[in-house]
């Protein structure tokens, strides 16, 4: 096992050292995330469609101006002919024709009343675009959250590797220590094979702890659109100079929430996108509604036409007229249009309703998680005192001969424990205190987000 572990170390050395290191902070991170996923960018591309649709429902109000212009040529040929008059007989020569013809005009046409629908097809779009921009807002919220939590788990890993290296450390001294004693006859061979066996344990579980380092690592190098086979470092001092007690301004928020839940809708992106897809849907329902009321068109026209080029001009036209048409039965078609559009307001509503609640309930969920990871870390931190002095009084009685091998295996034990779950708290403490900050619709992306410019 010793050799195993040896190897993996070697090749782990050796293969970093191939390829330059690159430092990504926790910030650098988010950057990346914002700059690179794959989603956000295509939700970023499709505001163009949503701007292009608001520029075309303003040109809607103008009038249309289309040219038109043609040319024409023509050429007949009839062959010679002989006729008879009184029997006289008369030769018909050959002849040829050519003509031309050349066209020019213009014509507008301009909507001067469709029942306002053309006036709400702008305000559509303007709340589409508009609920499209808060939508993207609150996915960059999202991934720079994601962003996190796959970042916590990196440096929890790293922790918790570096727990695993002190006890192997620890284990190995151990080893030594009864190694010794076992050639001078103060120690039994069942204390030599067991220690054996808890240094063969903790290098096995040295090697897994880098593997699940490795494979944080990896799911951050993909989220962040990295190369998976780039070298990368993952270091961030400022996450473990965390304070516990900055999470009291969040519980002050908390306990102020419920007399002003309204503070958190208007923070949330997601919920003040989904108002915006509401008052898109109320305009789908009065453009519906316009196809009961008549349309008038204006339209205006000139056109010229000539036989010679040079004399296109001498001959025009001019034309100015109004069309007016008044629906009189549809055949239910504009009744189903409106009775569509108002579903899929009342669906918009039922989705806000159900949003809301959602809003509520992951804001309970993710604070009582927040308040008890607070007392976790609380607890656990008294915990590996208390399991550190247990365990320096077990190796100084086996060390002066007074205590059993198991009783210091069973203390050292408990110390890993310890150690391990008061790592685990540090970090999920600051996972859930910047998942409820981002519940509550309060987490500040704007140092991150170059885009956001």
């Amino acid at each position: 096992m010793k050799i195993l572990t040896n190897l993996f170390l070697f090749f782990s050395i050796s293969f970093t050292s191939l390829f330059p290191q690159t430092k990504i902070t926790l910030s650098d991170a988010i950057s990346l995330a914002l700059k690179n996923n794959t989603i956000l960018n295509q939700t970023s591309n499709n505001l163009l469609s949503q701007e292009s649709s608001l520029k075309s429902a303003y040109g809607n109000l103008l009038p249309s101006l289309n040219a038109q212009g043609s040319w024409g040529w023509e050429r007949n040929e009839q062959a010679g002919s002989t006729r008879f008059f009184n029997g006289i007989p008369f030769i018909i020569p050959p002849i040829t024709s050519e003509s031309r013809s050349f066209y020019a005009g213009l014509n507008s046409d301009i909507i001067l009343f469709d029942g306002l629908a053309n006036i709400e097809n702008i305000s559509l779009n303007k709340n589409n675009l508009t609920s499209a921009k808060l939508y993207l807002e609150f996915l960059k919220q999202q991934i720079a959250l994601n962003t996190m939590v796959k970042y916590y788990s990196i440096m929890t890993q790293k922790e918790l590797l570096k727990v695993r290296e002190e006890n192997l450390k620890k284990q190995k001294i151990n080893y030594e220590l009864i190694e010794e004693r076992n050639r001078l006859g103060a120690a039994t061979m069942a204390d030599l094979y067991q220690i054996q066996v808890e240094l063969g344990n903790a290098e096995l579980q040295l090697i897994n702890q880098s593997l699940e380092l490795e494979k944080a690592q990896n799911d951050l190098i993909i989220f962040l659109g990295l190369d998976i086979y780039g070298d990368y470092e993952f270091e961030d001092n400022s996450i473990k100079n965390f304070n516990v007690h900055s999470g009291d301004s969040i519980e002050e928020e908390y306990r102020n929430l419920q007399s002003r839940i309204s503070d958190v809708y208007n923070n949330r992106y997601d919920y003040k996108s989904k108002l915006y897809e509401l008052k898109s849907s109320l305009n789908s329902i009065k453009i519906a509604n316009s196809g009961h009321f008549p349309t008038l068109v204006g339209s205006m026209g000139f056109s010229t036409f000539s036989n010679k080029f040079n004399d296109l001009f001498d001959s025009k036209s001019y034309s100015v007229g109004l069309s007016l048409n008044i629906p009189i039965f549809s055949k239910f078609n504009v009744s189903n249009r409106v009775q569509i559009a108002e579903v899929q307001s009342m669906n918009k509503q039922l989705e806000i309703n159900e949003l809301e609640r959602k809003i509520k309930q992951e804001i309970s969920q993710t604070y009582n998680s927040f308040v008890a990871s607070k007392k976790s870390l609380s607890v656990s931190q008294k915990n590996v005192k208390a399991a550190e002095e247990r365990l320096r009084i077990e190796q100084e009685k086996y060390n002066i001969g007074s205590g059993r091998l198991l009783d210091l295996q069973i203390a050292n034990t408990a110390f890993v424990s310890a150690q391990t779950d008061y790592v685990n708290s540090q970090f999920n403490y600051l996972i859930t205190s910047d998942q409820i900050k981002f519940y509550l619709g309060i987490l500040d992306i704007s140092k991150y987000d170059s885009k956001g410019e």
